[in-house]
């Protein structure tokens, strides 16, 4: 990829057969991530009768998915505290929201594995669909730096006897990628 360019109110980038392998491949892992989530989803009778849909009022013990799904409260990890005001609002505001946020989070990815080709060449997006890129790519960025414990200390390159080091390079590129499409989508 040589990066995004903005052409007749499009935005275009070209992706070697290898570069839309791991693009699809990484977020189409995210949207079976959150998809299996969403079928977590306990049943309820009223959904039915109101619309209005409910999630699981716990969060995910995976934390790669955790990091995906936060909670709506922080906790100050030396102290504990937490800025909820009341006693299971933290739950009562995943049930109610979770649902919506998987929704738009499956779509995005969607939107991506609709529009990168399987087997490479150009990709044309619109704004909107830029939007969704820019939040899939970010979503796979977060879930491959949990996974891989990126932090702020981490070194640029790993010693080659490091086996996150080929993963590093991918969270790299990723972070290329998405920078390159913000970039254009501000030109």
């Amino acid at each position: 990829m040589n990066g995004w360019t903005r052409k007749n109110g499009h935005l275009r980038a070209e992706f070697a057969p290898q570069e839309a392998a791991v693009i699809r491949g990484l977020v189409g892992q995210i949207k079976d991530m959150l998809a299996a989530r969403a079928d977590e989803a306990p049943v309820d009778e009223l959904t039915e009768l109101t619309g209005i849909r409910t999630g699981p009022a716990t969060p995910p013990e995976d934390r790669v998915l955790g990091r995906l799904l936060p909670d709506f409260y922080r906790s100050d990890p030396e102290t504990g505290e937490s800025d909820e005001e009341e006693t299971g609002a933290a739950g009562a505001m995943r049930s109610l929201h979770e649902p919506e946020l998987l929704e738009l989070k499956t779509g995005v990815a969607a939107t991506v594995l609709e529009t990168c080709p399987p087997e490479g060449g150009t990709v044309k997006l619109t704004e909107e669909q830029a939007d969704s890129w820019m939040s899939a790519i970010n979503d796979v960025r977060l879930a491959l730096g949990t996974a891989l414990d990126i932090d702020e200390d981490m070194p640029d390159e790993l010693p080659e006897d490091d086996l996150r080091r080929e993963h590093l390079n991918v969270y790299q590129w990723l972070t290329w990628v998405q920078d390159n499409l913000v970039e254009a989508m501000s030109s």
